[in-house]
């Protein structure tokens, strides 16, 4: 079931690309800032955030 709404995927994909789009551009030490966008950019993709699950949270409005 996906927890997460639709604006909040929007922000996550963008974000998420963002980040990753800087990878060549930082030092090796700083790499890791980069790599943070991938979870964002899955989470974002499929709509599903473990963390959100664990905490019985979601953005997706009133279930049906």
């Amino acid at each position: 079931m996906k927890n997460v709404g639709m604006m909040e995927r929007v922000i996550r994909v963008v974000g998420g690309l963002a980040l990753l789009s800087l990878l060549p551009l930082l030092e090796s030490g700083w790499k890791w800032v980069g790599l943070l966008g991938i979870p964002l950019v899955l989470t974002g993709s499929i709509g599903i955030c473990m963390m959100y699950r664990m905490l019985g949270k979601s953005t997706c409005g009133a279930t049906r």
